[in-house]
């Protein structure tokens, strides 16, 4: 299959990925295959980093149209000023709170969404989390979807990193990877792309990754370049065993990372946590690094970078 990119001068039409959409195996199991190179090559990511399910929700809104390195200061901020809370966010003056949320872009207009949102929490939850998140998956996904400011991939991250359902997000970077590797259509409707991963990781028989150091990662201090771990939110730096054998370093577990949640949950959980991953630092918009990506070996030899 050709995709619409260019590599180290090869026009976009030289560019052929190993799979295509007809071939066999079957696309469920290609999406299978995929999980489980990334999960050896990467392990658990620990993502969402947050100390709390509203903190993941307040994350959620935050990320849209702008970088994680800007919702970690926005929320460094309301960390800071005590208000990361549904009482918080409820008694800070708008003025105030648009000001810390400043470094997040649209901080006007993700102000008022979050204040709508605990709004919404009061009106008809008494302010719990946990009552709204009691409802059943697609309620609530459909309860989600009809606030302000709150979309399909908004409403998924909240479904699976705060309230621990089994939803699978699709971003930008899920469709990056999967047009480039032929598993989707750049024009594929977003719940289509959800419901097809869902139902391939349903299926999956093997284990995956969820906490041991990958046989194939292990301590890359002895490198020319070695990584070093990062500082996360809510915990020590990742220990240098933790690193990746391709140099992908996790974030510290959380508490949001680190709470109860079933098989299928954590699949979708770290198989969405590797994607990004890969697409930041591999599969990169422009020019991608296929000859270091994880999944340089399903491509052809003379289309990798």
């Amino acid at each position: 299959m050709t995709k619409g990119l260019e590599q180290n001068g090869k026009s976009n039409t030289q560019i052929r990925y190993t799979y295509d959409m007809a071939t066999q195996p079957a696309l469920a199991e290609k999406i299978r295959q995929i999980f489980r190179m990334l999960d050896a090559s990467l392990g658990q990511q620990h993502w969402w980093p947050a100390g709390s399910a509203f903190e993941v929700v307040v994350g959620a809104y935050l990320t849209q149209n702008t970088t994680w390195a800007n919702v970690e200061r926005a929320i460094g901020n309301l960390r800071e000023a005590g208000v990361l809370s549904v009482s918080g966010i409820r008694d800070t003056p708008a003025a105030e709170l648009e000001g810390m949320l400043r470094p997040a872009g649209y901080f006007r207009q993700k102000a008022a969404r979050l204040k709508q949102f605990v709004a919404y929490l009061d009106s008809k939850y008494a302010g719990s989390l946990d009552a709204l998140f009691a409802r059943p998956t697609e309620a609530l996904r459909d309860e989600l979807l009809g606030l302000p400011g709150i979309g399909p991939e908004t409403a998924d991250s909240i479904l699976l990193y705060a309230a621990n359902r089994e939803v699978f997000v699709v971003d930008a970077y899920t469709r990056r990877v999967f047009e480039r590797h032929g598993l989707t259509e750049a024009d594929a409707r977003y719940d289509d792309i959800r419901l097809r991963v869902q139902e391939a990781l349903a299926g999956e028989t093997e284990g995956f990754y969820a906490g041991n150091t990958p046989a194939t990662a292990r301590a890359v201090s002895g490198s020319a370049n070695p990584l070093k771990p990062k500082e996360g939110l809510n915990g020590p730096p990742a220990d240098e065993t933790t690193i990746s054998a391709v140099g992908v370093v996790p974030h510290a577990p959380s508490a949001a990372s680190q709470m109860e949640r079933s098989e299928l949950s954590r699949r979708y959980n770290e198989f969405h946590a590797q994607i990004v991953q890969t697409a930041k630092h591999f599969c990169v918009k422009t020019t991608p690094k296929c000859d270091h990506c994880p999944l340089r070996t399903l491509l052809k030899p003379e289309s990798r970078s």
